[in-house]
């Protein structure tokens, strides 16, 4: 297949996805208005905001591609999607509809199934965030987690966690004297391993670590990465206020879509539990939301997200300055990049 036929499909790929996500949100939108026509509407997105934001999406898949063509990554990375996943699950997404409504119209936002355990996890963990069914501590949950991203971001989730792998590539370039073998890279909140899978990729030989709270979410990722090639990453339940691995012991650690659901003080302390945790010269990554600083053209989004979504810490996030807590705990040389929806902080230990 030539490059201008495979970037044409890629394309077309997309396309179809953001088309897909975008009739989804406006028939469940409509459905729910007529259900509960009592719910609280958001701000109406002026035209020149939707105009940009396709704009922002034509750029992601742009850069997705190039990096591709570049071999960044395998260009597989780009047609990988869990086609078993959506028609095993779609129909449940819309069956958790109607729960979700009912708990948006009652206001219940720590809301759990009879069987879920919630003692021991942190209060601010314990939350319906999405206002899903059970938070992220049951099974349904974990299996519907993925494709309900890709329905909010119109199948960009992995464009954008994608934007990570060049700068983890470079990041690592001052380990090069390190055997393949012997580099050990953490992803923190590593939830269902989409992320571990797309390091995986590129780093066949490499110890891959994940911890998350969740051991739903845990099975989930353990199921997705045993079906590829190489050592299996090894995945831990653990609080991210306390990881459980020794000083200066990986070479990068990575953090996608964490930041906005933990409170600001919580932010702190994961950032110093992974300065801690990574080696002098190390790299660490965080891709999360666009902030108010970076994108202001985008604020109504910015505003009714966590209206529509059970989002308690994002309006905080949004103006909070993680460059500033970055270097607070000893972080520097810290690039900043917006992709589409995202942010990303690229932030290196000292020598």
């Amino acid at each position: 297949m030539s490059n201008n036929l495979t970037k044409l499909t890629y394309q077309t790929l997309q396309q179809g996805k953001n088309y897909f996500g975008l009739a989804h949100k406006t028939l469940s939108a409509q459905l729910r208005d007529i259900v509960y026509p009592t719910l609280r509407q958001t701000k109406p997105i002026p035209r020149e905001v939707i105009t940009k934001l396709q704009d922002r999406f034509n750029q992601l898949l742009e850069i997705d591609w190039l990096e591709a063509e570049k071999g960044v990554y395998p260009a597989s990375l780009l047609f990988d999607n869990p086609w078993e996943d959506f028609f095993r699950y779609y129909p449940l997404v819309w069956l958790d509809l109607p729960q979700i409504w009912e708990r948006v119209q009652q206001k219940k936002y720590q809301d759990f199934s009879s069987g879920i355990e919630t003692e021991g996890y942190p209060s601010y963990y314990v939350q319906n965030f999405h206002h899903q069914s059970d938070g992220y501590l049951s099974d349904l949950s974990a299996n519907l987690y993925d494709l309900q991203v890709e329905i909010l971001f119109g199948g960009t989730a992995d464009p954008m966690r994608r934007r990570i792998l060049s700068p983890l590539k470079d990041g690592l370039k001052v380990f090069d004297s390190v055997s393949p073998r012997q580099i050990r890279i953490l992803d923190v909140a590593c939830g269902t391993g989409r992320t571990l899978k797309l390091i995986r990729a590129i780093l066949p030989q490499a110890s891959l670590f994940g911890v998350d709270l969740s051991p739903a979410y845990l099975r989930k990722a353990n199921e997705l990465l045993s079906q590829i090639s190489g050592e299996l990453p090894q995945l831990l339940q653990a609080n991210a206020e306390e990881l459980p691995y020794v000083d200066n012991y990986f070479h990068a650690v990575t953090s996608v879509f964490l930041f906005h659901e933990l409170p600001a003080t919580v932010r702190q302390t994961v950032i110093e539990q992974c300065f801690r945790v990574t080696k002098p010269g190390g790299v660490f990554i965080i891709c999360d939301s666009i902030q108010m600083s970076d994108s202001p053209e985008m604020a109504v989004l910015m505003d009714n997200f966590p209206e529509t979504f059970h989002e308690p810490y994002y309006k905080h996030y949004s103006t909070d300055n993680l460059v500033e807590r970055l270097e607070k705990v000893g972080f520097e040389n810290i690039e900043v990049q917006v992709h589409f929806m995202s942010k990303y902080f690229i932030a290196h230990k000292p020598f």
